[in-house]
């Protein structure tokens, strides 16, 4: 009997399927709305604002390093239970004490709007990706378990651009969960360093040797 006729065997095809296509969905949400933000910095800037794009760029840049440094601001971001209204009030003071452009403090509104704010920091790594991507730069994501330092991020650009990578710029996020190392992700190459990776290297090891 081919396999198509299995009941079972097609009910968890269409539900792979409808997993997928759910996947694909959230996956171009971050770069319809950073989309969407360059747009309009692309309309000002032929309206005349010459420094549109740096604007956005270092706006963006100070939620980025907000979200890594400042355990209360990941909370506000990453947890669903917290209500609309929170997360606007949230926003809008951050957005005020860190006097932000106007039209990136309406941005997250919006984002806060729509129940989009555990994106956020999604949105921003899209932002600069096509921003980048605009320039003729490549955008080195790095996932570290703690902040990296200037320095730091000084040293693995310039390692990246001894591998090959011109034009790097550092996009850096904190996972605690990778323990320690690094995870490095620059166009299709990934560089993992991680302890979780070696660990889980390790057990898999550990189980074959068995």
């Amino acid at each position: 009997m081919p396999p198509t006729d299995n009941p079972r065997i097609a009910e968890i095809a269409e539900a792979m399927k409808l997993a997928r296509d759910a996947r694909a969905s959230v996956d171009t949400v971050p770069a319809r709305y950073s989309g969407g933000l360059l747009a309009l910095a692309d309309d000002l800037r032929q309206k005349g604002d010459e420094g549109v794009y740096d604007r956005f760029a270092e706006a963006l840049s100070a939620l980025e390093t907000l979200y890594a440094e400042n355990a209360e601001f990941r909370a506000v971001v990453d947890d669903p239970r917290i209500g609309r209204e929170a997360q606007m009030k949230a926003m809008m003071a951050v957005a005020d004490s860190a006097a932000l452009d106007g039209t990136i403090k309406n941005f997250l509104g919006v984002i806060v709007a729509n129940r989009r704010l555990g994106m956020l920091p999604r949105i921003l790594a899209a932002f600069r990706a096509q921003l980048a991507a605009r320039r003729g730069e490549e955008t080195a994501e790095v996932v570290s378990a703690v902040p990296l330092s200037d320095q730091q991020a000084r040293a693995i650009e310039a390692s990246l651009i001894r591998a090959g990578h011109a034009r790097v710029r550092i996009a850096s996020r904190v996972d605690p969960s990778i323990l320690g190392g690094l995870v490095v992700k620059i166009g299709s190459r990934l560089y993992d360093s991680s302890i979780r990776s070696r660990l889980q290297r390790l057990s898999q090891a550990m189980k074959g040797a068995a």
